[in-house]
Protein backbone atom coordinates (compact mmCIF):
# COMPACT_ATOMS: atom_id res chain seq x y z
CA UNK A 1 0.00 0.00 0.00
CA UNK A 2 1.22 3.36 -0.61
CA UNK A 3 2.64 5.47 2.08
CA UNK A 4 1.63 8.88 0.42
CA UNK A 5 0.46 10.99 3.05
CA UNK A 6 -1.31 13.06 0.88
CA UNK A 7 -4.02 10.34 0.40
CA UNK A 8 -7.05 10.40 2.42
CA UNK A 9 -10.21 8.26 2.45
CA UNK A 10 -13.31 9.93 2.78
CA UNK A 11 -15.37 7.38 4.60
CA UNK A 12 -19.26 9.54 4.97
CA UNK A 13 -20.42 11.34 1.97
CA UNK A 14 -24.04 12.43 1.27
CA UNK A 15 -23.34 12.98 -2.66
CA UNK A 16 -26.64 13.31 -4.08
CA UNK A 17 -27.91 16.09 -1.45
CA UNK A 18 -29.85 18.48 -3.83
CA UNK A 19 -26.86 20.73 -2.00
CA UNK A 20 -24.16 19.23 -4.87
CA UNK A 21 -26.89 19.40 -7.92
CA UNK A 22 -25.46 22.51 -8.74
CA UNK A 23 -21.67 21.86 -9.22
CA UNK A 24 -21.38 17.73 -8.07
CA UNK A 25 -18.42 16.78 -10.74
CA UNK A 26 -16.46 20.37 -9.55
CA UNK A 27 -16.35 18.88 -6.16
CA UNK A 28 -15.12 15.80 -6.88
CA UNK A 29 -12.51 17.50 -8.89
CA UNK A 30 -11.58 19.89 -5.78
CA UNK A 31 -11.61 16.47 -3.78
CA UNK A 32 -9.31 14.73 -6.06
CA UNK A 33 -6.53 18.12 -5.99
CA UNK A 34 -6.82 18.00 -1.76
CA UNK A 35 -5.57 14.22 -1.82
CA UNK A 36 -8.84 12.24 -1.04
CA UNK A 37 -8.11 9.54 -3.93
CA UNK A 38 -11.49 7.46 -2.14
CA UNK A 39 -15.15 8.25 -1.52
CA UNK A 40 -17.51 6.32 0.22
CA UNK A 41 -20.97 7.39 -0.63
CA UNK A 42 -23.52 7.48 1.81
CA UNK A 43 -27.47 5.54 1.20
CA UNK A 44 -30.79 6.65 2.75
CA UNK A 45 -32.64 4.57 1.15
CA UNK A 46 -32.49 2.31 -2.11
CA UNK A 47 -33.22 4.57 -4.36
CA UNK A 48 -30.21 6.49 -3.58
CA UNK A 49 -28.47 3.17 -3.60
CA UNK A 50 -28.92 3.09 -7.14
CA UNK A 51 -27.79 6.86 -7.57
CA UNK A 52 -24.77 6.47 -6.17
CA UNK A 53 -24.39 3.03 -8.08
CA UNK A 54 -24.42 5.13 -10.98
CA UNK A 55 -21.65 7.17 -9.93
CA UNK A 56 -19.34 4.71 -8.47
CA UNK A 57 -20.15 3.16 -12.14
CA UNK A 58 -17.95 6.40 -13.59
CA UNK A 59 -15.80 7.62 -10.88
CA UNK A 60 -12.76 5.04 -10.04
CA UNK A 61 -12.32 5.26 -6.08
CA UNK A 62 -16.21 5.85 -5.29
CA UNK A 63 -18.00 3.10 -3.19
CA UNK A 64 -21.42 2.99 -1.89
CA UNK A 65 -23.76 1.86 1.08
CA UNK A 66 -27.09 0.08 0.43
CA UNK A 67 -29.38 0.58 2.92
CA UNK A 68 -32.35 2.31 5.04
CA UNK A 69 -32.05 5.17 7.41
CA UNK A 70 -33.74 4.70 10.36
CA UNK A 71 -35.90 8.01 9.52
CA UNK A 72 -37.19 6.11 6.14
CA UNK A 73 -38.14 2.65 7.85
CA UNK A 74 -41.79 4.14 7.71
CA UNK A 75 -41.57 4.27 3.90
CA UNK A 76 -40.08 1.12 2.96
CA UNK A 77 -41.13 -0.96 0.11
CA UNK A 78 -42.87 -4.86 0.79
CA UNK A 79 -40.09 -6.07 -1.27
CA UNK A 80 -37.82 -3.71 0.28
CA UNK A 81 -35.48 -6.42 1.55
CA UNK A 82 -35.52 -8.40 -1.84
CA UNK A 83 -33.86 -5.55 -3.52
CA UNK A 84 -31.31 -4.51 -0.76
CA UNK A 85 -29.99 -8.40 -1.52
CA UNK A 86 -29.91 -7.43 -4.61
CA UNK A 87 -28.27 -4.39 -4.17
CA UNK A 88 -25.50 -6.17 -1.89
CA UNK A 89 -24.49 -8.06 -4.52
CA UNK A 90 -22.62 -5.34 -6.41
CA UNK A 91 -19.19 -4.82 -6.15
CA UNK A 92 -18.85 -1.47 -5.21
CA UNK A 93 -21.63 -2.06 -2.04
CA UNK A 94 -19.13 -2.21 0.91
CA UNK A 95 -21.52 -2.05 3.20
CA UNK A 96 -25.41 -1.87 5.06
CA UNK A 97 -26.44 1.29 6.01
CA UNK A 98 -27.09 4.34 6.77
CA UNK A 99 -29.03 2.24 8.85
CA UNK A 100 -29.79 2.22 12.71
CA UNK A 101 -32.04 3.75 15.35
CA UNK A 102 -33.36 7.75 15.69
CA UNK A 103 -35.63 8.43 18.99
CA UNK A 104 -34.90 12.17 18.69
CA UNK A 105 -36.70 13.24 15.82
CA UNK A 106 -38.93 10.50 15.23
CA UNK A 107 -39.53 10.47 11.79
CA UNK A 108 -40.45 6.81 11.72
CA UNK A 109 -42.59 4.74 14.21
CA UNK A 110 -39.90 3.17 17.04
CA UNK A 111 -41.05 -0.67 16.73
CA UNK A 112 -40.55 -0.06 12.84
CA UNK A 113 -37.07 1.33 12.96
CA UNK A 114 -36.40 -2.17 15.36
CA UNK A 115 -37.67 -4.29 12.62
CA UNK A 116 -35.92 -2.52 9.65
CA UNK A 117 -33.08 -2.26 11.20
CA UNK A 118 -32.95 -5.56 12.46
CA UNK A 119 -33.30 -7.15 9.42
CA UNK A 120 -30.33 -5.49 7.72
CA UNK A 121 -28.31 -6.72 10.67
CA UNK A 122 -29.51 -10.12 9.44
CA UNK A 123 -28.56 -9.52 6.13
CA UNK A 124 -24.92 -7.98 7.31
CA UNK A 125 -23.87 -11.34 8.75
CA UNK A 126 -25.23 -13.36 6.18
CA UNK A 127 -23.03 -11.44 3.31
CA UNK A 128 -20.57 -10.58 5.67
CA UNK A 129 -20.75 -6.96 4.79
CA UNK A 130 -19.53 -3.90 7.28
CA UNK A 131 -22.35 -2.34 8.83
CA UNK A 132 -23.00 1.31 8.78
CA UNK A 133 -24.24 2.97 11.78
CA UNK A 134 -26.50 5.58 12.41
CA UNK A 135 -27.80 6.19 16.20
CA UNK A 136 -29.33 9.03 18.27
CA UNK A 137 -31.07 9.04 21.81
CA UNK A 138 -30.88 5.41 21.22
CA UNK A 139 -27.97 4.06 22.40
CA UNK A 140 -29.42 0.60 24.41
CA UNK A 141 -31.09 -0.59 21.99
CA UNK A 142 -28.58 -0.04 19.29
CA UNK A 143 -26.21 -2.09 21.24
CA UNK A 144 -28.36 -4.77 22.26
CA UNK A 145 -29.26 -5.26 18.90
CA UNK A 146 -26.00 -5.03 17.56
CA UNK A 147 -25.13 -8.29 20.33
CA UNK A 148 -27.91 -9.92 19.58
CA UNK A 149 -27.14 -10.19 15.75
CA UNK A 150 -23.37 -10.45 17.02
CA UNK A 151 -22.12 -7.81 15.23
CA UNK A 152 -18.58 -7.37 14.91
CA UNK A 153 -17.92 -5.52 11.44
CA UNK A 154 -18.86 -1.82 11.21
CA UNK A 155 -18.43 1.72 11.58
CA UNK A 156 -20.33 4.11 14.29
CA UNK A 157 -20.92 6.85 11.60
CA UNK A 158 -20.23 10.48 13.02
CA UNK A 159 -19.84 9.53 16.35
CA UNK A 160 -20.51 11.89 19.22
CA UNK A 161 -20.49 10.01 21.80
CA UNK A 162 -19.18 9.74 25.12
CA UNK A 163 -16.13 7.28 26.43
CA UNK A 164 -18.95 4.63 28.02
CA UNK A 165 -20.37 4.72 24.59
CA UNK A 166 -17.16 4.50 22.50
CA UNK A 167 -15.81 1.79 24.48
CA UNK A 168 -18.87 -0.59 23.79
CA UNK A 169 -18.63 0.20 20.16
CA UNK A 170 -14.94 -1.07 20.32
CA UNK A 171 -15.50 -3.98 22.68
CA UNK A 172 -17.70 -5.01 19.80
CA UNK A 173 -14.51 -4.69 17.49
CA UNK A 174 -16.02 -1.71 15.13
CA UNK A 175 -14.63 1.34 13.81
CA UNK A 176 -15.08 4.59 15.12
CA UNK A 177 -16.34 7.29 12.50
CA UNK A 178 -14.37 10.84 12.84
CA UNK A 179 -15.87 14.15 11.39
CA UNK A 180 -15.69 17.97 11.82
CA UNK A 181 -17.82 17.56 15.01
CA UNK A 182 -14.29 17.36 16.14
CA UNK A 183 -13.73 20.46 15.07
CA UNK A 184 -16.01 22.27 16.50
CA UNK A 185 -14.53 24.66 19.68
CA UNK A 186 -18.24 24.37 21.53
CA UNK A 187 -19.88 21.43 21.19
CA UNK A 188 -16.78 18.88 19.66
CA UNK A 189 -15.05 19.21 23.55
CA UNK A 190 -16.53 16.10 24.74
CA UNK A 191 -15.44 14.18 21.33
CA UNK A 192 -11.76 15.64 21.64
CA UNK A 193 -11.36 14.01 25.42
CA UNK A 194 -13.08 10.81 23.52
CA UNK A 195 -11.03 10.31 20.74
CA UNK A 196 -7.97 10.31 23.20
CA UNK A 197 -8.85 6.41 23.45
CA UNK A 198 -9.64 5.77 20.00
CA UNK A 199 -7.21 3.11 19.13
CA UNK A 200 -5.34 4.10 16.12
CA UNK A 201 -6.25 1.15 13.94
CA UNK A 202 -9.75 1.90 14.46
CA UNK A 203 -9.72 5.42 13.42
CA UNK A 204 -11.84 6.11 10.42
CA UNK A 205 -12.15 10.25 9.04
CA UNK A 206 -15.33 11.10 6.85
CA UNK A 207 -16.70 14.21 6.30
CA UNK A 208 -20.42 13.87 6.15
CA UNK A 209 -20.74 15.90 3.32
CA UNK A 210 -22.62 18.47 2.71
CA UNK A 211 -23.35 18.36 6.60
CA UNK A 212 -20.62 19.32 9.88
CA UNK A 213 -18.20 21.57 7.85
CA UNK A 214 -15.11 21.77 9.66
CA UNK A 215 -14.59 24.96 11.86
CA UNK A 216 -11.05 24.82 11.90
CA UNK A 217 -10.92 26.11 8.04
CA UNK A 218 -8.89 29.51 7.68
CA UNK A 219 -10.98 30.05 4.78
CA UNK A 220 -14.59 28.60 5.51
CA UNK A 221 -16.97 28.97 2.16
CA UNK A 222 -19.66 31.37 2.71
CA UNK A 223 -22.20 28.78 1.87
CA UNK A 224 -21.52 26.96 4.75
CA UNK A 225 -21.26 23.43 2.61
CA UNK A 226 -18.86 20.63 3.55
CA UNK A 227 -16.85 19.00 0.67
CA UNK A 228 -14.72 15.99 0.90
CA UNK A 229 -12.08 18.25 -0.10
CA UNK A 230 -12.03 19.37 3.54
CA UNK A 231 -11.31 16.05 4.80
CA UNK A 232 -7.39 16.82 5.53
CA UNK A 233 -8.86 19.68 8.07
CA UNK A 234 -10.69 16.96 10.34
CA UNK A 235 -7.25 14.82 9.76
CA UNK A 236 -5.39 17.82 11.13
CA UNK A 237 -7.49 18.05 14.20
CA UNK A 238 -6.96 15.20 14.92
CA UNK A 239 -3.17 14.54 14.51
CA UNK A 240 -3.42 18.51 17.04
CA UNK A 241 -5.81 16.14 19.55
CA UNK A 242 -3.54 13.20 19.63
CA UNK A 243 -0.34 15.03 19.48
CA UNK A 244 0.68 12.79 16.25
CA UNK A 245 2.35 13.73 12.73
CA UNK A 246 -0.79 14.28 10.11
CA UNK A 247 1.12 12.16 7.57
CA UNK A 248 0.44 9.48 9.93
CA UNK A 249 -3.19 9.89 10.46
CA UNK A 250 -3.99 10.21 6.42
CA UNK A 251 -2.07 6.95 5.99
CA UNK A 252 -3.57 5.25 9.35
CA UNK A 253 -7.25 6.17 8.33
CA UNK A 254 -7.19 5.33 5.07
CA UNK A 255 -5.72 2.40 5.50
CA UNK A 256 -8.26 1.41 8.44
CA UNK A 257 -11.07 2.27 5.61
CA UNK A 258 -9.86 0.48 3.46
CA UNK A 259 -9.78 -3.15 5.61
CA UNK A 260 -13.26 -1.98 7.06
CA UNK A 261 -14.95 -1.98 3.72
CA UNK A 262 -12.98 -4.85 1.86
CA UNK A 263 -11.06 -2.73 -0.48
CA UNK A 264 -8.45 -3.63 -2.24
CA UNK A 265 -5.26 -0.92 -2.06
CA UNK A 266 -5.13 -0.83 -5.68
CA UNK A 267 -8.88 -0.49 -6.36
Amino acid sequence: MSTDPSRWFDAGVNLFSAQFDPDRQAVIKQAQAAGVSELLLISSDLAETQLNLQFCAEHPGSFTTAGVHPHQADHVSTDWLQQLELLLQKPAVVAIGECGLDYNRMFSAKQQQLRVFSAQLSLAKQYTKAVYLHERDAFADQIDLLQAHQINRGIAHCFTGDVTQLRAYLDLGLYIGITGWLCDERRGTDLQQALKFVPLDRLVLETDAPYLLPRNLTDKPKSRRNEPAFLPAIGAKVAAVLQLDIALVARASRANSLKLFGIPADA
